[in-house]
């Protein structure tokens, strides 16, 4: 199989047009690719894709393969596999969010447009100011629900793997848990400009957003204590599901990877 930067122009006599073909994972990949389960249901009851239409079919490793249906029976679809790439929808950055709950369903937006964005997983935290405190059994059914938002969004916009959504944290987990090569948290009573401590050349970070109102003092001191930064994103108090699409797209931007 022919690993090269693009898809052929065309496969037989059809053009192809990567972007126009629905986006599926499977790590069922041998001589075929193999989709079951809600995925085959979709494709087939959904989209009523058939013998021949093609697909992107992603292993979940960072490869995207140009995939035509083979077979679509007893719940199963499966492909013939094309032509194979890598995945230009993944950044060479790792990129963490730490997000702090905030109220209503502002984190589905948060965790849709940060996975757009690049972000490589999603940690749900509860610090001190969260008004929202989920108990166990409620946590694990929002962290479900994030999940199937996140793998959505990696579908839609081109992601060749799909970002994980963690198991919410308190806010001294979250900062144990820190262990990229920067860490940055934004506060919102000011700290460093990103241009001070990101370089292209950065390979993983981990960022920490408050919720609505913030974080505390003691809490951006804790952090400080590990090794994660303290910074800006300006002098304007930006919505607690702003900052951390502000915030991943400049640092993805500043990185080489938008």
């Amino acid at each position: 199989m022919k690993l090269n930067e693009g898809f052929e122009k065309t496969v037989t006599d059809v053009p192809v047009e990567e972007w126009r073909y629905p986006r599926f994972f499977t790590d069922c990949i041998g001589e075929k690719a193999i989709i079951t389960g809600t995925d085959a249901v979709h494709m087939t009851k959904v989209l009523r894709m058939k013998h021949g239409d093609f697909a992107i079919v992603c292993d979940g490793n960072g490869s995207d393969l140009l995939c035509r249906i083979s077979d679509t029976g007893d719940g199963i679809v499966k492909l013939d596999i094309l032509d194979r790439k890598p995945s230009v929808g993944e950044p060479d950055l790792k990129l963490r969010l730490f997000q702090c709950c905030p109220k209503s369903d502002k984190m589905d937006f948060i965790v849709q447009k940060a996975v757009e964005l690049g972000a490589s997983e999603v940690i749900p935290v509860i610090s001190k100011r969260c008004v929202s405190r989920p108990d166990p059994k409620s946590a694990a059914k929002k962290c479900e629900r994030w999940q199937r938002i996140a793998d959505e969004a990696a579908k839609q916009c081109g992601r060749g793997r799909l970002p994980a959504v963690g198991e919410l944290v308190s806010f001294d987990e979250a900062v144990k848990a820190f262990g990229a090569d920067t860490g940055i948290i934004f506060y919102e009573c000011g700290g460093k400009h990103l241009a001070d401590i990101v370089t292209e050349r950065t390979g993983s970070i981990d960022v920490f957003i408050g919720s609505e109102g913030g974080f505390e003092k003691a809490e951006v001191e804790l952090a400080q204590s590990a090794g994660i930064i303290p910074a800006t994103l300006g002098t304007r108090i930006l919505r607690c599901e702003t900052a951390p699409v502000a915030a991943i797209a400049v640092l993805m931007n500043m990185t080489g990877n938008m």
